[in-house]
């Protein structure tokens, strides 16, 4: 780890999303954790120190002055979507919605993909976590579900996630997707016999433009092999997990070192802590 590693660093989209709508995703540093779990692991559910995760969850709260404690899920690779508006805590769920203000939505992720999703309107927002299991069975469909708006006035950001050429996959995979769409394209044969690189990114992208979801942006790179920003459970095995969140507030966004990133999907900020 780098001599930053005890400023909090994140990722921000650069997309039109109206004032109120804050979101961003979590680097790993800035944290208390140590070892294999360092620095800024809010999960409490890998094996790290509770103390620390309690701390790293307090101070992600208090930095960003979030309305709320995060709604933190129980994710289980499915598309059930919990309704923040329930204060059950760790809800068996693998996104959490909210159509109103001072509810904060989160995902924990180390290679899967978190999908974030507003309307134009800044009244409606959701966090989802998408590996390959939940995004073949439908949890972003599951998502729009829950919207007031229509598909069309909706916009999603991609979070980091694993890249195409680390994401290695069985030809099980690769035929659930080419079954369900025509996506053979986001394939690549590996050199190893019956397994393929995909493209969670572009799966994703794809089917929110099916979907009706045309407004389509993305933050951050591979969780894989950039090893200093994320943690990465195929890289590491055991490891810590990085938090995206959204909420909806009238509070201004905190002060930070902005730097923009220009990329395929529109560009993000990569943000430090001064």
């Amino acid at each position: 780890m780098s001599n930053l590693q005890h400023r909090l660093q994140w990722l921000e989209p650069a997309w039109p999303a109206p004032p109120q709508v804050h979101a961003l995703s979590l680097l790993r540093s800035g944290g208390m954790s140590q070892g294999l779990f360092a620095s800024l692991n809010p999960a409490l559910h890998v094996g790290d120190e509770e103390a620390d995760v309690r701390e790293n969850r307090r101070r992600i709260r208090g930095f960003f002055s979030l309305p709320d404690e995060p709604l933190w899920l129980n994710q289980v690779h499915g598309v059930k979507i919990s309704d923040c508006s329930d204060t059950t805590p760790g809800p068996q769920a693998d996104g959490s919605y909210v159509r109103g203000f001072d509810r904060v939505c989160a995902v924990l992720t180390a290679d899967c993909l978190p999908i974030l999703l507003c309307d134009r309107g800044g009244q409606e927002v959701a966090a989802l976590h998408a590996g390959w299991r939940g995004l073949a069975a439908g949890v972003i469909e599951s998502a729009l579900t829950l919207f007031h708006s229509p598909p069309e006035q909706l916009m999603a950001c991609l979070g980091p996630a694993i890249g195409a050429g680390a994401f290695e996959v069985g030809d099980e995979v690769r035929e659930l997707f080419c079954q369900q769409h025509e996506d053979q394209d986001l394939f690549t044969e590996s050199h190893r016999k019956g397994h393929w690189f995909a493209d969670l990114h572009g799966l994703a992208r794809r089917r929110l433009e099916r979907l009706g979801v045309s407004a389509l942006f993305s933050m951050g790179g591979c969780t894989f092999t950039e090893n200093e920003d994320y943690f990465s459970f195929r890289r590491d095995q055991q490891c810590g997990r990085m938090a995206t969140l959204i909420w909806l507030s009238d509070h201004p966004r905190v002060e930070a070192l902005r730097i923009r990133v220009d990329d395929s999907g529109g560009g993000f900020y990569r943000c430090q802590a001064r």
